[in-house]
């Protein structure tokens, strides 16, 4: 039985151990953080081609309740003018939808799902180094251990080792001007249409807001910051803070944003973005591979990251399972992955440029916009099909490209 070595235990790592355990393959996950670690991060938008990819292995029922669905989003400027409204999601014949689901809650359910197909997962394993020979690979951690498998998969996220490793030359993550911070207010609602996240590109900041079907209200900022912060200044910041300058860039703006800050129960954090432009070397051609954030990390503008992890988690599994070799499956990988990964991590960035748009971009951007969200809400959401729409098959054999 071939084994596979795992390193990051978070979204795309998970759901690649499960396929690979259904295709023959013995499977540890190493995780950096400890079992109990609380993770950081507010909410995300899980797009439906996201969870058609854990359905394509059977593990759906996992995650598909969390969170809340959401159907549309419309847009106001600061002043409130109405910019125009388009679906969350191309509408798929399989009736899946978007949804706004807590981070913590998503990866403690995809943790779960791994425990319960028998996948072992060891914390508090920090890799430091891996090494290829001609039958197998070894991986060293920080705490002096070592492991040996046939094959090395980082999903480590956008500041993988695995990823230097591979190719100490690879570019670091690039850091996106807006920073991220939002919440859930249970038993809070403010005039808004049921399933429609309402997105309000303030005069100093973008803001966005959406009522819930239990009657509370998600909400997120995207706060401009030219320059990337140092480590510990965002940390750093105490909930009263955060509240002060959410004010300050909010207050002028016609809409709820004021009363939602007021009203989140706290406390309120915020995080850097960052996304990755084109990694060359995704694998060493041998025995090692980097998938998901590790390789293509998108901002969270795009909407895409947690369900790109998936879509690459579950191919990478059909291609080992269909190729001759590793190194054959790997360039396979590569080959079917690579054009809709790059096209997506563009898209996030120019939407994320969008909300720190100057005096001049702002007029330029409110008068294009109508225009895009009536073609968008015209055709159903169809030029979307690209996107959300994304189907796999998990039967379905792959060929390889070499």
């Amino acid at each position: 039985m071939p084994k596979a070595l795992i390193v990051g235990g978070g979204i795309a790592g998970p759901t690649l151990a499960v396929a690979l355990s259904q295709i023959g393959y013995d499977v540890e996950i190493f995780e950096a953080q400890s079992a109990d670690a609380v993770q950081r991060g507010a909410w995300l938008t899980f797009q439906a081609n996201g969870l058609d990819a854990l359905r394509a292995i059977g593990v759906g029922h996992w995650v598909e309740d969390l969170g809340y669905p959401v159907e549309t989003m419309s847009f106001v400027n600061g002043r409130g003018k109405d910019l125009g409204k388009m679906p969350m999601a191309f509408r798929r014949p399989d009736g899946l939808t978007s949804r706004m689901v807590p981070r913590t809650a998503l990866f403690a359910a995809l943790a779960e799902m791994a425990r319960a197909h028998g996948v072992a997962v060891h914390h508090r394993k920090r890799v430091v180094a891996a090494q290829t020979t001609r039958t197998g690979v070894t991986a060293h951690f920080d705490d002096g251990t070592e492991a040996t498998g046939d094959i090395l998969i980082g999903a480590d996220g956008i500041h993988s080792k695995v990823r230097r490793i591979i190719d100490p030359t690879a570019p670091a993550p690039r850091y996106v001007p807006v920073l991220n911070t939002g919440e859930y207010i249970p038993d809070f609602a403010v005039p808004a249409d049921p399933r429609d996240f309402r997105m309000q590109f303030g005069t100093k900041a973008f803001f966005a807001w959406m009522n819930t079907d239990d009657g509370g209200t998600i909400w997120f900022a995207n706060p401009p910051m030219k320059q990337e912060p140092a480590k510990g200044v965002l940390s750093g910041m105490t909930d009263a803070q955060w509240r002060a300058w959410l004010h300050e860039l909010m207050d002028g703006d016609t809409g709820p944003a004021p009363r939602i800050i007021d009203a989140t129960p706290g406390p309120i954090e915020g995080f850097t973005t960052y996304d990755m432009p084109v990694v060359k070397k995704w694998h060493d051609g041998s025995r090692m591979i980097i998938i998901g954030d590790a390789a293509h990390a998108t901002s969270p503008a795009a909407g895409q990251g947690a369900s790109m992890a998936l879509e690459d988690a579950v191919i990478l599994a059909q291609c080992l399972r269909d190729c001759p070799s590793p190194p054959s499956a790997f360039a396979t990988f590569d080959a079917l992955r690579r054009e809709r990964v790059e096209r997506i991590v563009a898209n996030g960035h120019r939407a994320s440029t969008e909300k720190a748009a100057g005096p001049i971009m702002r007029l330029i951007r409110d008068a294009f916009l109508p225009g895009k969200f009536r073609a968008a809400m015209k055709d159903g959401g169809q030029a979307m099909m690209w996107l959300q729409g994304h189907h796999i098959e998990f039967a379905q054999t792959i060929t390889p490209v070499r």
